[in-house]
């Protein structure tokens, strides 16, 4: 395996540098972290100063910081909050999505299977990118909040869901048989785990909790790698199996004694959002490619195009999850955050250069278009978020899974 000794310890230090300069400009603008860890890879990679260069090693570390990323999106999400109209209404959007993303497209793209690439990229929104943002501002537990995380988990799941049909290339009959043999043996795990399977591990959890043990920890690797590995036996995308297996170890944790779970996501978060996520995002900005953004203007015109595709595609039907009575200030913070996405961008990309369907260049714009939304809009919707007094102070829904505020 290719190793960088230089990028080893070029990467993590981008890394520590990334949280202090949110801290030092966060006096004038609440900027998203991963703004800086993309934007400092770009700067210190190949396209710029090149004085980081990708290699086997850090690609391995992405690619399992990509999945800690959709792990942790699904840990996060509470069914029990979002379910009804948010879901519902959510999902009829991204449906809608969808179906203008390959429209829209088809008029843009040479063919069709770039389109088909094009068009899901379109239609996914950052869960794990925007729920920190909604946890920092205090919104998470907010209808507002609650609104927005049923959007980013339909925008997350959706296009994992349709990677898998009509991107593994396969015929579209033999990808829905391996999708819904994946289904029923993840249904399985979940159903066990909602019958208390992990009432019968908070003991162990607890007694390792402060040991060399450290089950929780342990569990969540298993778990992890366990519906990944199962997703890539079946020919799924391996994201599909990351987020599968953070909504099942949510319910293995549901029941364990409050304190014990708070650990517990502490110390998972710590090995998310403190070692491999990051890798993941300065990774993106390294392995960025410059060159062909830039070397066809069409293909630079095409970036703030795709941005506004996602405002009109995503954006626009995301309105329809949000709560009764939403003010425009509202509903304008709520397209912004349902049309922010990155990571299913890049997974789209790369697999739709892979295969040849799609130009590094289209590739290079939609993954920009996405770093920009990241940059943007999250930006933009707190700036017109209206904030009403009976969310300022007082959660809005009682569960003691969903994080504090502030």
């Amino acid at each position: 395996m290719e190793v960088s000794l230089g990028t080893m310890v070029l990467i993590p230090a981008i890394a520590v540098a990334a949280p202090l300069l949110v801290r030092a400009i966060g006096r004038w603008a609440a900027i998203p972290l991963i703004v800086f860890e993309i934007v400092l890879g770009l700067l210190l990679g190949p396209a710029l100063l090149g004085w980081v260069q990708p290699d086997d090693f850090t690609s391995l570390l992405a690619d399992f910081g990509l999945a800690m990323l959709f792990f942790l999106a699904g840990n996060e999400i509470d069914f029990r909050t979002i379910r009804g109209r948010p879901i519902s209404r959510a999902a009829i959007g991204w449906l809608m999505s969808l179906a203008a993303g390959i429209g829209i497209a088809a008029l843009l793209a040479p063919n069709l299977s770039a389109a088909v690439f094009i068009g899901i990229a379109l239609t996914s929104t950052a869960l794990g990118t925007i729920m920190p943002v909604l946890r920092d501002s205090g919104d998470l537990r907010t209808p507002f909040g609650i609104a927005v995380m049923a959007l980013g988990a339909v925008g997350e799941f959706g296009p994992l869901l349709a990677i898998s049909l009509f991107l593994s290339g396969r015929s579209e009959l033999l990808a829905a048989g391996l999708l819904v043999a994946f289904a029923v043996i993840a249904g399985l795990a979940i159903w066990l785990a909602s019958r208390g399977v992990g009432r019968r591990m908070n003991a162990i959890i607890a007694a390792t909790l402060h040991t060399s043990g450290q089950f929780a920890v342990r569990l969540v690797v298993l778990v992890l790698l366990s519906l990944v590995a199962l997703s890539i036996a079946l020919g799924l995308d391996m994201l599909l199996g990351a987020f599968t297996a953070g909504v099942i170890y949510r319910m293995l944790l549901d029941g364990a004694p409050e304190h014990d779970a708070e650990i517990v996501e502490t110390k998972i978060e710590a090995v998310g959002y403190g070692f491999l996520v990051p890798v993941f995002f300065i990774n993106t900005g390294v392995t960025f490619d410059l060159v062909a953004l830039f070397a066809d203007p069409r293909t630079l015109v095409s970036l703030p195009i795709f941005l506004g595709l996602f405002l009109v595609v995503r954006g626009i039907p995301s309105l329809l999850a949000a709560p009764p009575g939403s003010s425009r200030r509202d509903l304008a913070a709520t397209a912004f955050f349902g049309a922010t996405g990155l990571p299913i961008i890049v997974a789209v990309s790369a697999i739709g250069v892979d295969q040849g369907d799609l130009s590094s260049g289209t590739a290079a714009a939609l993954v920009g278009a996405g770093m920009l939304s990241v940059l943007l809009f999250p930006l933009i919707a707190l700036a017109v978020r209206e904030r009403r007094s009976s969310e300022v102070g007082r959660p809005q829904v009682d569960d003691p899974h969903l994080p504090t505020e502030g």
